[in-house]
């Protein structure tokens, strides 16, 4: 037990840089507007996006979130839900660009996790990819999928996260 609190505390802990995250207006994921997002656009030109958004991350002085999943993942659409909810979303414009990558059924843009390193399968879906543009790193290496299981937190629990990798 105390082997899991310790991890679950790595796991999560926020780096002493951190901004702290906005005090989420809901509790629970059932008061997320229904339906759901279908967050990834499968016909999109993944490498374009990324490229765009990393750009604009630079240029905007933010970090890039690169947000790895498909449209029929239960948690991938939790995650965009909650980062939909206004007073998130407001805060998230402020540190970070986001872009959205289909990975299909992991068989789809897995070139992209490639770039930063992660050749093997992805751990599960969402897997965010926080990037600092300037030098083109993963700050979250090792923790991309952290979310994969999105639904067994709560909303303030995935903003503190989110928050848990800014300047």
């Amino acid at each position: 037990m105390r082997r899991a609190v310790a991890t679950a505390a790595l796991l999560f802990a926020a780096p002493a840089f951190a901004t702290p995250a906005p005090h989420m207006p809901i509790t629970s994921f059932e008061q997320l507007a229904k339906p759901l997002p279908l967050p990834y656009d499968e016909q999109a030109n993944a490498k374009a996006a990324v490229a765009a958004a990393k750009a604009r991350a630079k240029a905007g002085h933010k970090l890039l979130i690169i947000d790895l999943g498909g449209n029929w993942c239960l948690d991938c659409r939790i995650l965009a839900g909650t980062m939909d909810v206004p007073t998130l979303k407001t805060w998230l414009a402020r540190h970070y660009e986001i872009v959205t990558v289909d990975v299909g059924r992991f068989d789809k843009n897995l070139d992209i996790p490639a770039h930063y390193g992660i050749t093997d399968r992805l751990k599960g879906v969402p897997s965010l990819l926080v990037v600092d543009p300037k030098t083109d790193k993963l700050r979250n290496a090792g923790r991309t999928a952290a979310l994969a299981d999105a639904r067994s937190m709560n909303p303030q629990g995935l903003a503190d996260w989110l928050a848990s990798w800014t300047r």
